[in-house]
């Protein structure tokens, strides 16, 4: 039976527990509070939309990160394949129409991570060999493929998206009400779709799905293709944001998207996680590195304060299942 949010505070040690249960959102709220006091121009318009959308691109892979993460897999290829498709986008806005350009993106995202999915699921092909293989190969098509060089967008597409990327809504940035609506998307499949459901029961316990009937290699296969779609979404939004698709874009951002998914709460094993809180471990490390620039902090330390994020992040999570 579950206890009611007094029964938890008022039993030992409930305070705690409450605390590191909801821990993702208290450090969220601790890190505004922080930011504010050190920063008087943190809470400006401009800084805000900047720090939205720095985290857009990032945050959307990671909710493909969270639904292979799900099912006890990892995807690290998706950094690369930003760059990929970012290029890809490029060479296509300048070829065909918009609509045909996004679309066929989208299409060749879902492709290159069924490879990774046909491999996990069908060959059984370890998540971190599959997916590294994909990464490096994504990186190299990128660079062959642009010759090494930014692909600029020269047509009418290309100057429709950059000025959709870059401009805002009601005040909020384009390209973070995209995310949004995905962590929406994620947040309803998760908990209300048999799609969801199912993907959670497969990282909880293969093989007791497996043996209930479940197709399991179906829905592993399927993650990686939808982390390849997601991909491909936010190489569409960075290189539209710069006006570019660049085989240099990306880089890391498997690892950020990670970090993410695990600071929110997320278990490595696979069956433990949400998109609200994959959105508040994007929030979280795109204010980190905004009060790190803020505080003229060079990138490299930045680095090490994320590692240790991360370290504390998993820490918190052996604590709670105790």
């Amino acid at each position: 039976m579950a206890l009611t949010l007094k029964e938890q505070l008022s039993s030992p040690g409930g305070i705690l527990k409450f605390l590191v249960k909801y821990n993702t959102v208290f450090i969220f709220i601790l890190l505004v509070i922080f930011s504010a006091l050190i920063s008087d121009v943190f809470f400006t318009s401009a800084n805000i939309t900047n720090l939205l959308k720095q985290v857009s691109g990032i945050g959307i892979i990671s909710i493909g990160m969270l639904i292979v993460i799900l099912t006890g897999g990892i995807d690290l290829s998706v950094g690369s394949l930003v760059a990929l498709l970012a290029v890809t986008f490029a060479i296509l806005v300048n070829l065909v129409v918009l609509p045909l350009a996004i679309l066929l993106t989208i299409v060749i995202g879902f492709s290159l991570g069924s490879i990774s999915g046909y491999l996990v699921a069908y060959q059984k092909m370890a998540p971190f060999v599959a997916t590294l293989a994909l990464m490096t190969i994504a990186r190299g098509l990128g660079f062959i493929y642009s010759k090494g060089s930014p692909v600029t967008f020269k047509t009418a597409g290309g100057v429709f998206m950059s000025d959709f990327a870059n401009n805002s809504t009601l005040g909020v940035p384009n390209i973070a009400i995209v995310f949004f609506l995905i962590v929406i998307a994620a947040m309803v499949m998760l908990r209300y779709n048999v799609f969801g459901r199912l993907i959670i029961a497969i990282g909880s316990n293969e093989e007791a799905s497996r043996l209930s009937g479940i197709k399991v290699n179906k829905y592993k296969f399927l993650v990686y293709a939808i982390s390849g779609a997601l991909a491909a979404t936010a190489a569409i939004i960075v290189a539209s944001r710069t006006n570019l698709g660049s085989p240099n874009m990306g880089m890391s951002w498997e690892l950020d998207a990670i970090a993410a998914v695990v600071i929110g709460g997320a278990s490595l094993n696979g069956g433990r996680g949400t998109a609200i809180n994959t959105l508040m471990g994007v929030l979280i490390l795109g204010l980190i590195s905004n009060i790190l620039n803020l505080l003229n902090v060079p990138s490299y330390p930045q680095q090490v304060v994320k590692g240790a994020i991360i370290i504390f992040a998993v820490l918190l999570q052996r604590f709670e299942s105790k």
